[in-house]
């Protein structure tokens, strides 16, 4: 329904108050169970004006920008213009304002049009929000980035901004039936944004295909390269101990879907690596929580009594990291081995699940983002694909990663993967 109404919004053959009034009509429907937004007066007062003065603007539909009328929800730990960033925190909001994302920026200009903030867990850490999973209520919707992908997953914009520092951005995506792309690190600028941990935080975005991942990746990111993409990839399965972190489910799902993508025509070819996962996990952890620790060193000697214990915890930890220096000079080796592997295996891309399992039930927890992690790190570029739903209505996807710098043709090979595996 949102991409029919939005495609003849650009076209000139719905009218603005057509499209802010059926923009309304669904929001007010699915919003109240899946409180994917931070709440906002006026809302659709606001989107309506903003929506006459886009068409003023672009009066010829053969002229229009091309994001033209596309709605987007922005995580609230970016700044926009006109609202405030609490961050999912109890802190002054005062403290915490800055100028407008450079990423949002760049939307707008393109024609996108802000449908509000969206719901964070603290700082884009652990400590969740009210969101709640669109396919299930009584399941989580995964974190941090837990209202932007609800938003997609329940059809309430066309996009969303969001973050990935662990599994911010996959995981939730999986959970929520959307598409989320992690770009390769600071592909997509991270200005304008509160860091959780500057060496692993990543921009990126929710949308309900690849395709309209693809247009939204070719506006956002840095040095943007139009290539064609004719050969089929060969895939790469990661075995060993990092995989067996997959819960028995999601592996039998996951195995089921390589036989389907065999069966398409798809060389794939399983390589053991990360037999040291135990410390990439606990790299990730020194790293982030001492970046963590000097992010919030002003704002947590001023207001520790308005951090969760959760938060509380990984900046006292962080304060205690001595071997900063070693474990990043740690992830530049790791970084360059699985280069080398896929180098010598001749691998354009690793397929692998997305999480552990489906979305948990209860919304205490946002589930482990274990699956995305070994990537974050080194900084490669992803992407979700949703696949099919379990017996609880809950989707499961597949994760694909690609080499650094190489999300054009990522992109280009996952729009042919969805065409495959998707179902729902």
């Amino acid at each position: 329904m949102l991409q029919s109404v939005t495609q003849a919004f650009q076209k000139n053959e719905v009218s603005s108050r057509e499209f802010i009034s059926s923009l309304q009509s669904h929001f007010d429907s699915r919003e109240p169970d899946v409180l994917a937004f931070i709440l906002e007066e006026n809302r659709f007062d606001r989107l309506q004006k903003e929506a006459e003065e886009l068409v003023k603007k672009y009066p010829d539909v053969n002229s229009r920008p091309p994001l033209f009328g596309m709605t987007v929800g922005v995580k609230d730990i970016f700044h926009v213009n006109g609202f405030t960033t609490q961050a999912g925190s109890k802190l002054p909001a005062q403290d915490l304002q800055g100028n407008e994302a450079k990423s949002v920026s760049k939307l707008k200009n393109a024609g996108a049009l802000v449908m509000g903030k969206t719901v964070t867990t603290e700082f884009a850490y652990f400590t969740s929000g009210p969101t709640r999973n669109p396919h299930n209520q009584n399941h989580t919707p995964g974190g941090s980035s837990s209202g932007s992908a609800a938003a997609v997953g329940a059809g309430l914009c066309n996009l969303t901004l969001g973050t990935q520092t662990i599994g911010s951005l996959i995981r939730p995506a999986a959970f929520c039936g959307a598409v989320g792309f992690k770009p390769t690190y600071e592909r997509i600028s991270r200005e304008g944004v509160i860091p959780l941990s500057p060496t692993f935080d990543h921009v990126g975005i929710f949308s309900h295909d690849v395709k309209t991942a693809n247009q939204v990746a070719s506006v956002l990111l840095e040095n943007w390269r139009l290539e064609n993409w004719d050969k089929k990839p060969i895939l790469g399965i990661p075995d060993g101990k990092y995989l067996a972190n997959a819960s028995d489910f999601a592996q039998t799902c996951f195995n089921d879907l390589c036989s389907v993508l065999a069966q398409a025509g798809y060389e794939i070819r399983r390589v053991q690596v990360m037999d040291d996962f135990d410390e990439i996990k606990s790299r990730h952890d020194a790293i982030m929580s001492y970046d963590v620790s000097q992010v919030h060193k002003e704002w947590f000697a001023k207001h520790e009594s308005l951090y969760s214990q959760k938060f509380s915890d990984l900046v006292k930890r962080g304060r205690t990291v001595s071997n900063y220096k070693s474990s990043l000079e740690a992830r530049d080796k790791f970084r360059n081995q699985i280069n080398e592997v896929m180098n010598q295996n001749q691998i354009d891309l690793w397929i692998c699940p997305p999480a552990i399992g489906p979305a948990p039930k209860g919304l205490d927890s946002t589930g482990d983002p274990v699956m995305c992690l070994p990537w974050t790190q080194i900084g490669f570029p992803a992407i979700n694909i949703p696949t099919t739903k379990n017996e609880d209505n809950l989707p499961m996807g597949l994760q694909l990663v690609s080499k650094w710098n190489s999300d054009e043709s990522l992109l280009a090979w996952a729009e042919e993967i969805e065409k495959v595996v998707r179902k729902i």
